[in-house]
């Protein structure tokens, strides 16, 4: 497989673009998430704020390259790839939200809400994923686990506060 790098760094980019966004639109940058999230009473294995700044760029970047490998696919049809590629931009757009929701308008509900809709969206995207390109789906697989994990705290947010 020849690989085609200026498409991969563009999908990657794209992801990382989204994700940077949505941090700036939350107000990641100005400091009121670490005050937000702080106000809050912690559920049980909540991580240190900083951990979020290095997890989240390691899987926009895999989510990016996994993007690129179903466009770059030979195995597929047109149609089965664009297919995948939506629900890919659908959860990348759910993803988005998730921030603003939580940070910005500080809704543990409409966070939790927006989570479940996320989880459920990227599980539809890894089974297109993986008609497709194996690789592709298991490069979303620690994006999956790290969402999950957003669930389990977002909903201890909702709970403990």
């Amino acid at each position: 497989m020849r690989i085609d790098y200026k498409k991969l760094l563009f999908s990657i980019g794209i992801a990382e673009g989204v994700g940077f966004l949505s941090s700036l639109l939350s107000g990641v940058f100005t400091g009121g998430q670490k005050e937000f999230i702080e106000s809050l009473v912690q559920p049980p294995l909540s991580p240190p704020s900083w951990l979020f700044g290095v997890v989240w760029p390691i899987l926009y970047a895999l989510m990016g390259a996994a993007a690129y490998l179903i466009y770059d696919s030979i195995k597929g049809e047109k149609f089965e790839k664009r297919n995948a590629l939506r629900f890919y931009a659908a959860q990348l757009l759910v993803n988005f939200l998730w921030s603003i929701v939580f940070f910005r308008f500080e809704s543990l509900i409409g966070g939790l809400i927006i989570l479940i809709v996320l989880d459920i969206l990227v599980v539809l995207t890894m089974c297109k994923f993986r008609k497709i390109n194996r690789l592709a789906f298991w490069l979303l697989i620690p994006y999956l686990a790290w969402i999950l994990f957003a669930t389990y705290l977002n909903i201890g947010f909702v709970v403990l506060n």
